[in-house]
């Protein structure tokens, strides 16, 4: 497994780079990085913040659902992370959930998400709400850190009229997570899967692993506000 302390002896600090001018650009970077088994998170953390929003180089991977918000793979960096692209309705949210142990990132491409921090159950009765820690919205550009270590989130489109998209790099890449009932704190072990694969559209009904194919004229590809 990729480790990536808070504080590790890698740092950026001396690798040289400017803003990010496309998103091909930011890929390359971080394939770059993660050659070392230890990355600095305030370091991954400053390398999404220099990646300026464009519509024009993501719009490709943008492909939203009308029922549900989507996960579509840009890059798997190697097997040591995945970096995708959310789309999300107005008003779509996730559920209550960890990270499988994995570091997560989010950068807001457009729109806005609004994530909501909780406490971890304190006992395994099921019986005992979730206690709120904080609640945070995020912007154009704003990107937000997450991890098991500092408990379990929910992100959502606050906006009931526009659509939002979002990038994320979940370091190192995972298959599962736990739901969690957010009145009793029971939860619920859930694979997570992609709606699309490097824009092509994934169909996992006769293979676990999902096939990719090409979708049709239902599925909208475009950003949507």
């Amino acid at each position: 497994m990729l480790c990536i302390p808070l504080f590790s002896r890698h740092s950026l600090v001396n690798v040289s780079f400017t803003v990010m001018v496309t998103l091909t650009q930011l890929i390359a970077k971080l394939r770059e990085i993660f050659k070392d088994n230890e990355v600095n998170v305030a370091d991954v953390m400053h390398l999404m913040e220099s990646y300026k929003s464009n519509p024009e180089e993501w719009r490709q991977f943008a492909v939203f659902d009308e029922h549900k918000y989507t996960r579509n793979l840009v890059d798997v960096g190697n097997g040591k992370y995945n970096l995708m692209i959310l789309c999300w309705g107005p008003g779509m949210g996730s559920s209550i959930h960890d990270h499988s142990d994995a570091h997560c990132f989010v950068k807001i491409l457009d729109g806005a998400l609004l994530e909501t921090k909780y406490a971890w159950p304190e006992d395994d009765d099921h019986n005992s709400p979730l206690r709120k820690i904080e609640q945070n919205r995020f912007d154009e550009n704003g990107v937000s850190y997450m991890s098991d270590k500092l408990g379990l989130h929910r992100m959502e489109n606050p906006s009931h009229a526009d659509g939002a998209v979002s990038l994320h790099l979940y370091i190192p890449p995972y298959e599962a997570c736990n739901a969690f009932d957010e009145r009793t704190g029971k939860k619920t072990r859930c694979q997570v899967t992609f709606f699309t694969k490097y824009g092509m559209k994934v169909d996992y009904k006769d293979c676990k692993t999902g096939q990719l194919v090409d979708y049709g004229a239902t599925v909208v590809n475009a950003h949507q506000t």
